[in-house]
């Protein structure tokens, strides 16, 4: 009786990145992964991110739908290259001396890149699995900033999804401030709180948010996101500073 040979594993499908580093065959159309996420962006830029679709996008580009998944296996991969694109985008990291200038410029280049791209936070959140190469890169940056000053690697990847942690939640925030401002139309955060007034007076009057009420009448950087996100930041730069010794 012949020999009974197990089954090999099915070999595991080439991920996204892999089959762009390899060798480009000849081209069928003008399309390429950096033309597809180019066009993309621009249409979660302009209308959101509920807006992209690969019909709309082939459409977009004047292509067929099926040209697209000569490239991409479908949303989840487009998505994927949306990000990566936005974060090779980013303004480049200028010298910063230290994990604390390392986090530093950071923090400004991830508020840069979601005030141009808002989808971002909803596509991180929710959407997408962000192993690409660029966010990769910006995680090992940050990484080597903390491991440089001696923390061990658990400890570094804390202190840096701590630092991230922030970074979304304070960009949420401002993002969705903003969104909503867009909307409505409003011009300014005047416009918002006119048109907030009623409420906020008759939850003021009641007496019950004394230290809320005061902040109303006293506070002078209402609108001042940019000073707001900094002062959070430095916050939890301290704290790590303080609770590590570094």
């Amino acid at each position: 009786m012949a020999p009974q040979h197990a089954n090999p594993e099915p070999a595991e499908p080439a991920t996204l990145w892999e089959r762009i580093e390899r060798p480009a065959k000849a081209p069928r159309t003008t399309l390429s992964h950096a033309s597809i996420a180019a066009a993309a962006v621009e249409m979660a830029d302009a209308e959101g991110l509920e807006a992209v679709s690969m019909r709309k996008l082939s459409g977009h580009l004047g292509v067929t739908t099926m040209a697209l998944y000569r490239y991409v296996t479908g949303k989840d991969e487009l998505f994927e290259l949306m990000l990566d694109t936005a974060f090779a985008a980013r303004p480049p990291a200028a010298p910063a001396p230290g994990w604390r200038g390392a986090m530093r410029a950071h923090a400004e280049r991830s508020r840069t890149t979601a005030l141009r791209h808002p989808w971002i936070l909803e596509l991180t959140a929710t959407q997408v699995v962000t192993l690409t190469p660029n966010v990769v890169a910006e995680i090992d940056a940050a990484l080597g900033a903390f491991t440089a000053a001696g923390l061990d690697a658990d400890t570094a990847m804390a202190a840096v999804q701590t630092v991230r942690a922030y970074i979304r939640g304070a960009l949420a925030d401002e993002i969705g401030q903003r969104e909503l401002m867009k909307r409505q139309n409003w011009s300014d955060g005047d416009d918002l709180r006119d048109a907030y007034g009623p409420r906020m007076n008759w939850l003021m009057e009641t007496g019950r948010y004394p230290a809320y009420r005061d902040y109303t009448k006293t506070a002078r950087r209402k609108d001042d996101f940019a000073w707001r996100y900094d002062f959070g930041l430095d916050c939890v730069l301290d704290g790590l500073a303080a609770r590590l010794g570094i």
